[in-house]
């Protein structure tokens, strides 16, 4: 295995996003008439299965490896601990689908009193499951994003983007360097 600091910082942030774009696909709270996509639901369920798939290669990978990197124990165990948020998403998600279904199912009812009492409370079951996976998926973001800081800190990344850029960048000037003053009774004009 090939690994650095960089590369592992890179997969880690990747996986951030991934996290951060699942978050931005959790439908909204609302109420019977602002209900999620049973669809939309049920797709997000199987990105966040295969997103549980794609964290296990990614440990796997790493603890398979021979020649083990020093920082490689760091990185297995961020990637392994985003598998529990991953799941916890995975099954609110699930309750989110398991009430839509309730909520097809009785829609017929919705006028009658004891039916509409628990419609509303499928609602707020969708609510607090959606929070909860909201809160699930912000976590392990929060977390894959500042693992990858540690394994290759800003300052080491700016260092590389520097080295990578097309265009010259002036150095910093020295800090014993005169200061250039202007003569006060000259008047400076820019273009």
């Amino acid at each position: 295995m090939n690994s650095t600091p960089f590369s592992d910082a890179l997969a880690l942030r990747a996986t951030a996003s991934v996290f951060d774009a699942q978050r931005g696909k959790l439908p909204g709270p609302g109420g019977l008439h602002r209900s999620p996509d049973s669809v939309a639901v049920a797709k997000q369920i199987s990105e966040l299965g295969q997103l549980i798939t794609d964290l296990g290669d990614e440990i796997l990978f790493r603890a398979a490896a021979q020649d083990q990197e020093a920082h490689a124990a760091r990185i297995i165990t961020s990637f392994a601990a985003a598998v529990r948020p991953a799941g916890e998403a995975a099954s609110a998600l699930g309750a989110v689908a398991h009430q839509l279904s309730f909520l097809h199912q009785t829609e017929h009812l919705r006028n009658q009193p004891d039916a509409r009492d628990a419609r509303e409370a499928a609602v707020r079951v969708m609510d607090d499951a959606l929070g909860v996976a909201d809160t699930a998926l912000g976590e392990a973001a929060d977390s894959l994003h500042a693992a990858s800081a540690t394994v290759s800190p800003p300052a080491a990344r700016l260092q590389a983007a520097r080295h990578r850029s097309t265009t010259a960048t002036p150095a910093p000037p020295p800090v014993d360097a005169p200061a250039v003053t202007v003569a006060p009774d000259r008047t400076t004009r820019s273009r």
